[in-house]
Formats: C-alpha cells, sequence, structure tokens
C-alpha cells in the first residue's frame, strides 16, 4: 500500500484526498498543512505547502511513495524540481513550466508565438504609461497583475476611477510585490473552466465546469478565487470542446515543450466561448479551486494510477472513465470575503445530505469546536443525474450548516437553469 502526501489546505486539497481516498492503492494519505475537514480523511502536518526543505524533509524521513502538489505557490517555489532533484516522485510542474500561470506575460508570449486564441494585450511597469494607455481605449478594460495573487489579481475596470485605483494598488503600492501589469482587451460571453492532466505531449482532458468568481448573487461585486461550480454546460458544444482540446490546451502542450519546460501536472483553461470563438482568459499551472471540487467526484478512474503516471514520465495505458452524473458546488465564505474578514465563528454542521459532500477550504479545530479560519470557508458539494437535482441538493446542505459569520450566493448554476 503506497503512501501519499498532498501539499496544500484547501478545498482542492481536501478534493484530492478523497480521491486518493477512493484508491486501493493508497494506504496512508498526509496533507500538509491540511484543514480539519481532511483531518477525516489524512493525517495531517504542520508544514506550510511553500517551506520546501521542510517538505523534502519529511517526505524523505516517512518514506513517501508519491507526493502531489495542490497550490500554485509551492510549484512556483520549485518544490517539483527540489524532489525530483532528490530522487522522489512527485506529481507537479517544474518552476519553469508553471510560468504558464506565474507569469501572465509569459502566458501571453507563449500564446502568440504558438497560435493560441486569447485576446490582445500590452504589458506595462510604468503607471502612468499604463494609466495613458488604459484612459485612451474604451472601458471596461481588463488589467491583470504579472505575478500571483491568489486569485484577486485581475480587476475589470468600468471607468477611469476603478482602473485607476486598479492600476496604483498593483504598480505603486506593491500590493503583490514587485509590479507589472497586463491590459488585455476586453472580451464578451459565457467562461468556462477546461482542465486536463498533462504530461509533456500527453494531455487527457477531464470533463468542463464553470466557476463563479464574482462574490455576490447577477455576478456582482469583487472578484474572488471562486464562489461556487458545477459540470455539464448546456451551452458548450461537443463541437466547442473539441475545439478547445486541439487548439488550446494540446497546443499550449505542444508549445511547453518546444520551450524546453514541458508540462507534467495539471493544467488549467480559463476559457470564454465569445462571438469569434473560443478564447483564453488564463493558464493556471494546477487543479482550479472549487473546479476540481466538482470534477474530481466524477472520477471513475483511479487517481493514484494517474498521478504515478504522470510523475513518472510514463503514458496511461489506457483513456480516463468519468461519471456522467451532474456535480454542482457552493461555496460559503466569510462574511467580508474576499476584503477583511474575521476568523474563529463556530460552525455547526447538521444532519447529512444524501448526494452532497462537504469540503473544508478554510476551518480549523479549537476546543473541540469546528471554527472559520480563512476567507472560503467549505462548499457543499451535490452529485445527482441532472443540474436541478443536484441543485436542490447543494442548497439543502447549506441550509444544513449554522454560523453567524458566513455568507453564499444563491444563484450558482444560473447559466445552465436559466
Amino acid at each position: 500500500m503506497k503512501k501519499v502526501l498532498v501539499i496544500g489546505g484547501g478545498g482542492r486539497e481536501h478534493a484530492i484526498v478523497d480521491a486518493l481516498s477512493r484508491s486501493p492503492k493508497v494506504g496512508r494519505i498526509y496533507c500538509a498543512p491540511g484543514n480539519a475537514g481532511i483531518a477525516l480523511q489524512a493525517e495531517c502536518v504542520p508544514i506550510k505547502d511553500t517551506d520546501v526543505d521542510s517538505l523534502l524533509e519529511f517526505a524523505r524521513n516517512e518514506g513517501i511513495d508519491l507526493t502531489v502538489v495542490g497550490p500554485e505557490a509551492a510549484l512556483a517555489a520549485g518544490v517539483t524540481d527540489r524532489f525530483r532533484a532528490a530522487g522522489l516522485k512527485i506529481f507537479g510542474h517544474t518552476a519553469a513550466a508553471t510560468r504558464i500561470e506565474s507569469s501572465k506575460e509569459f502566458a501571453k508570449v507563449i500564446m502568440a508565438r504558438y497560435g493560441i486564441p486569447t485576446a490582445s494585450y500590452r504589458s506595462f511597469t510604468d503607471y502612468r504609461e499604463a494609466l495613458e494607455y488604459v484612459s485612451s481605449r474604451p472601458f471596461p478594460a481588463v488589467l491583470k497583475y504579472d505575478g500571483l495573487a491568489a486569485g484577486k489579481g485581475v480587476v475589470i475596470a468600468g471607468t477611469p476611477d476603478e482602473a485607476e485605483a486598479a492600476l496604483r494598488d498593483m504598480l505603486l503600492d506593491g500590493s503583490f510585490g514587485k509590479g507589472k501589469v497586463v491590459v488585455e482587451d476586453w472580451l464578451e460571453g459565457p467562461e468556462f473552466s477546461f482542465m486536463a492532466f498533462v504530461d509533456g505531449h500527453n494531455v487527457y482532458p477531464m470533463p468542463l465546469s464553470q466557476d463563479h468568481k464574482r462574490a455576490f448573487d447577477g455576478d456582482k461585486g469583487p472578484n474572488t478565487g471562486g464562489m461556487g461550480a458545477y459540470t455539464h454546460l448546456p451551452f458548450i458544444t461537443a463541437a466547442d470542446e473539441e475545439f478547445a482540446l486541439k487548439n488550446v490546451l494540446q497546443k499550449a502542450a505542444d508549445a511547453m515543450v518546444a520551450e524546453g519546460c514541458p508540462l507534467s501536472g495539471v493544467l488549467y483553461g480559463g476559457l470564454m466561448k465569445t462571438a469569434d470563438g473560443i478564447k483564453v482568459i488564463e493558464f493556471n499551472a494546477r487543479f482550479g479551486d472549487p473546479e476540481t471540487e466538482v470534477v474530481l467526484p466524477l472520477l471513475d478512474s483511479d487517481i493514484y494510477e494517474i498521478f504515478e503516471a504522470v510523475a513518472s514520465g510514463s503514458s496511461l495505458t489506457s483513456g480516463l472513465e468519468w461519471s456522467e452524473d451532474v456535480t454542482m458546488g457552493v461555496v460559503l465564505a466569510s462574511k467580508g470575503y474576499p476584503g477583511h474578514y474575521d476568523k474563529g465563528a463556530e460552525i455547526v454542521i447538521g444532519a447529512d445530505v444524501p448526494g452532497c459532500f462537504i469540503y473544508h477550504m478554510g476551518t480549523a479545530s479549537r476546543d473541540g469546536r469546528l471554527v472559520t479560519s480563512g476567507g472560503r470557508v467549505m462548499m457543499c458539494v451535490a452529485r445527482a443525474s441532472s443540474i436541478e437535482e443536484a441543485h436542490k441538493a447543494a442548497y439543502s446542505c447549506v441550509d444544513s450548516i449554522s454560523c453567524d459569520n458566513l455568507f453564499h450566493r444563491n444563484d450558482i448554476a444560473h447559466w445552465a437553469l436559466q
């Protein structure tokens, strides 16, 4: 039986741990640092996800057979490079390959060079030059911080004042670090997420999903890390999916091989169906969150075999098997998120709802009580034969949770239900 270490401590990692727990090949699961919900299915280890030295020491001492990396920060910190240099098997991209997410400008250069459809753009490091350019163009303006920003580095500025504030935040105040901004043309259409396991040229697609980025109902409010998601998208045709697989994911995988930094983990395509066809909004170098929580429950294949094959650089012997069911999940977040929020509010979970599972995102155990410890706190995910049934069950699960300091959106999957 295999020992597996999962790096990270959010809902994405809880979904990974949950999927690994269904593998007959896995005997013991560790998670660093984990959370209160993950602790019910794995042994949590108090090591920060970017503490590469301590993670490496733990994996060596415990005889870990395979490590799975969740967060982009750990990948950008070079955890895969260090583990591989030490002869340890690890699922996740190298720091060089992770640039497809960690640098918006790098991703744009790759897309332009290899003919991957996306919006036109310009990059700026000078605040006044950026403001002058944005002010000379029609609004809304799409402003992206070049580096990692925990899902909060994108601003859709509808007015000159909003653009000025965002550019000041990114280029002058250094809210996310050293400043560089990518300014993109505004695109319109429904967004969707297309993830795939990738090993060099080999691309193994996952079911499509749609995230809900804005904090409030009606897609209003600030961008967040994601307030809910669902699978089986009615507005995406089989032809759309085939185009995206061939002209986006496969082209990106081939491009990264050609650039000398092949992918070896998950490639996430944040895509939009525009009037001019499918366009790339962003690439991520890991599982999406909250998309992972609705996609992985549909996996019928053994996820350990997938992780091991990609980590070993060996092709999968057969295609992946996925359930035809529909999943939908609703995120419960701390009031004030994505801005300032308080921690430590007690959470009481009521009776189980059939067909539902609660993935913990930002929870902790304190004196025997379950409490909030993050912006996004937990996600109620339902699996059913239709989106209507999944919607009903997921919100029944939400209603079973009591906490004075949580809020959620009431319109998850509105694109599918309208």
